[in-house]
């Protein structure tokens, strides 16, 4: 039974310490809106959209006054597009024609953002995969809201390099063609490698074919309460540090299983899952570099940096999954360079590389997140830099993602602004060796041995 202590810590949690729900994500299946018709795929889209999802803002707005629970986002996914418009679209402009109805839809019913203009390429490429990918730097630059993903790889079926060397021109496009906003629509672009069906985050959100037609899921946050719950901890050993990060897990999860139940029964949707990962914003306090440094880090990125992330990432798991019986998508931490304040004093102060940050990766739940880089990087190195994520999640069994910037007319050291839960980012150095015969070579790098379990 809840008692008046735990309503009093929770309201601490909300007021003082950033607790907030991240995202109520409602995944939309579109599959029934193929058709051999560009205009009738256009409308059922629009169609199906507004009518499942015209209530779920509202219904947002109503738990948070009810319950005075922060909910920052209320977001869709719908099934990867690359799947829905594969009889209809001839050409990229015809599925930019797509990405504009999906922006509309998702303005009408007053959502933050829409996920789901996406391919799925892991072992192969469709020639409607390829021609959705071709469009992804029209799509973003011509709408507001779209968020789009492409998986090049998965523990099962190993790489495609074609789809990672396709991509490293195509970041390098869609940051030309938004130049005059920071190169703003390669935040919301992704790419990953065992991407999950059920991510209710953006911008790597898709509803997967294995989901039902429609579908509640929920992302926490609360960076800013485990900070404040370690901040007494600085001469406790690894255990009470452990159990300390367990229990606020827990705590941070229940708020966020309520949302979900109650917004799942308000708009007649069945309940998908929690998903635990922690997610910082830049607001101050509220970043999981400054839950590294009450760990006992004096920056994010000195060493010691790794195993701190880990042992993180494996507490908030296993006191978030005592919460709720339902956990997917990510689950964990992110690590986003422009969302995180102390990320980014890391990265002023040098104690945080991307090389860094890539070793982070084998440990967290993500990968190079929000990462800004000099705008005349190579595609070529683009894409090593996916093939180097990508390897990571195929090798650990684990989802890893790019999501990089670079900053047309910057320079490392310069900063860019993206606004919003987006932040600024300094933009950092990369590797400027060359690895543009490796990425060129074709064709599709071996899953490794364990995959191999039938």
């Amino acid at each position: 039974m809840i008692n008046i202590y735990e309503v009093n810590e929770t309201n601490a949690m909300i007021d003082k310490e950033n607790l907030d729900v991240r995202t109520i994500t409602m995944g939309i299946s579109l599959l029934d809106c193929a058709d051999n018709s560009i205009e009738r795929v256009k409308s059922k889209i629009y169609d199906r959209i507004t009518s499942l999802a015209r209530n779920l803002v509202k219904t947002g707005q109503d738990i948070e006054k009810e319950f005075g629970i922060p909910i920052v986002n209320k977001r869709i996914s719908v099934t990867p597009i690359a799947l829905v418009g594969q009889s209809a679209c001839k050409t990229p402009d015809d599925y930019v024609e797509i990405a504009k109805v999906l922006d509309k839809a998702a303005s009408e019913v007053g959502v933050n953002f829409i996920g789901g203009y996406s391919a799925v390429v892991n072992k192969g490429m469709t020639k409607s995969d390829e021609l959705l990918i071709r469009s992804i730097p029209a799509a973003l630059a011509q709408t507001e809201r779209i968020c789009s993903s492409v998986n090049v790889g998965s523990t099962k079926t190993g790489i495609n390099m074609d789809a990672v060397r396709l991509l490293g021109d195509i970041i390098k496009e869609t940051a030309e063609a938004t130049k005059d906003r920071d190169s703003l629509g390669c935040a919301k672009f992704v790419a990953l490698c065992n991407a999950p069906d059920d991510n209710p985050f953006m911008a790597g959100a898709f509803h997967g074919v294995s989901e039902a037609d429609a579908v509640i899921n929920v992302g926490v946050s609360g960076p800013g309460v485990v900070k404040y719950a370690l901040q007494n901890l600085r001469d406790a050993n690894f255990e009470e540090l452990c159990e300390t990060i367990k229990k606020t897990a827990f705590k941070i999860t229940r708020v966020g299983q309520l949302v979900a139940q109650e917004a799942s029964k308000r708009l007649g949707i069945p309940f998908g899952i929690i998903d635990l990962s922690l997610a910082p914003t830049p607001a101050v306090g509220d970043s999981v570099a400054e839950i590294l440094q009450e760990i006992g880090l004096e920056r994010a990125g000195a060493p010691g940096t790794t195993a701190a992330l880990a042992l993180l990432n494996d507490q908030v798991k296993k006191g978030g999954v005592m919460a709720s019986s339902y956990v997917g998508g990510l689950s964990g931490a992110f690590i986003p360079v422009s969302e995180d304040q102390g990320m980014i004093d890391a990265v002023k102060e040098g104690s945080l590389t991307i090389e860094k940050l890539e070793a982070m990766t084998c440990v967290c739940s993500v990968g190079l997140d929000m990462i800004a880089i000099p705008g005349d990087t190579p595609a070529e190195t683009i894409a090593g830099i996916i093939a180097d994520e990508a390897a990571i999640g195929m090798v650990n069994q684990k989802t890893t993602a790019v999501r990089i910037i670079p900053a047309m007319g910057k320079k490392a050291g310069d900063t860019v602004e993206f606004g919003g839960l987006l932040g600024y980012a300094p933009v950092m150095p990369v590797n400027t060796f060359d690895c543009s015969v490796f990425v060129n070579r074709g064709g599709r790098i071996p899953a490794p041995i364990h995959s191999f379990k039938n």
